[in-house]
């Protein structure tokens, strides 16, 4: 059967428009997880996707939604972030491709016209609740808490119906919403440091800059005595230095636990990479997430026996006493 002729006046369908580049991050505006995201100089000009969780983050790189998530990871007072450190253990084809610092420090905001003496419930992010326990036990005895899931939420909700008369907010809330400031600086450790990791799918391990870390995640082969021992020999015979190690539970049964390690150095080191040669035979999963340039830029120095040239020097002599040179 014949088929009608075109409309005359049809046009081609025009090409799609080319994908949005978009970067993921604890929302909304205004966290310290949005700071450390300002920290990527690829990020710059691209869409920045606000979300709810590290779940959500992370979701969000491995359907392609987002190149990559920038994600909370440790924090120099409290250590590790669990529900960071879980999902990284548990989500495949993940890869770290960098990592920054942010400092952290906090104000006690409330709605304009209430004052210290008015607050009896405070609203904040339970670790940021937990950085500022001492200052609230000294001037808010009596308060209660209620628990928000961000240092921002926390804020934003005091324009909301809420029980809260104030909220613990980065420095910088004021300036996205009408909030005035009852105190300053209440963080108990005016040092704190929130170090904060960037995260893609699965590639290419980038070359060594000498200001290396390398994150990995490792299990204990069975609960007995002497095996955690067995598996911090693997480093220590090497020179590589462990800048974090924690232990989380697997969830199987009690007594079985994996261990989130930063070490020093780069895959591309001899000395790292021999330890993970060994780790490998040792630990029956090893997680690699990643090598890559340290936020401080740190060189990473060692002795001359954990150098490359040791490790190339001794596989060399190996090598000539089978050959029989």
């Amino acid at each position: 059967m014949p088929q009608p002729d075109a409309t005359p006046d049809a046009q081609p369908t025009p090409p799609l428009p080319p994908l949005t580049v978009s970067y993921s991050f604890l929302g909304p505006a205004g966290t310290f997880t949005e700071a450390a995201l300002a920290q990527v100089p690829e990020a710059a000009g691209q869409h920045w996707r606000s979300v709810n969780n590290v779940g959500e983050a992370l979701e969000d790189v491995v359907s392609g939604r987002s190149v990559a998530a920038m994600i909370a990871i440790e924090n120099s007072v409290d250590g590790g972030v669990s529900a960071t450190q879980d999902a990284l253990a548990t989500i495949p084809h993940l890869r770290i491709i960098g990592e920054y610092l942010v400092p952290v420090s906090f104000v006690l905001v409330a709605r304009p016209g209430t004052t210290l003496a008015d607050v009896t419930t405070v609203n904040a992010h339970p670790v940021a609740y937990g950085q500022c326990h001492l200052w609230l036990d000294a001037q808010l005895p009596h308060h209660g808490h209620i628990p928000a899931s961000s240092n921002v939420a926390a804020a934003s909700s005091l324009l909301q119906n809420t029980f809260a008369e104030a909220a613990i907010a980065p420095p910088t809330i004021t300036r996205h919403h009408d909030l005035v400031v009852l105190a300053e600086n209440i963080g108990d450790n005016p040092s704190a440091v929130t170090r904060f990791v960037l995260v893609s799918r699965t590639v290419p391990t980038p070359p060594a800059t000498g200001a290396d870390k390398t994150s990995i995640i490792a299990e204990l082969p069975d609960d007995r005595s002497g095996a955690l021992l067995e598996m911090l020999e693997q480093f220590a015979t090497r020179g590589v230095n462990m800048s974090l190690i924690e232990s989380r539970p697997i969830g199987d049964a009690l007594g079985r636990y994996r261990f989130v390690i930063d070490l020093d150095g780069h895959i591309l080191d001899e000395r790292v990479s021999d330890a993970l040669l060994g780790l490998k035979r040792f630990s029956p999963n090893l997680i690699f997430l990643g090598s890559y340039p340290r936020a401080d830029r740190m060189a990473i120095s060692v002795t001359d026996r954990y150098g490359d040239e040791a490790f190339t020097e001794a596989r060399d002599w190996l090598h000539a006493l089978i050959a029989g040179t």
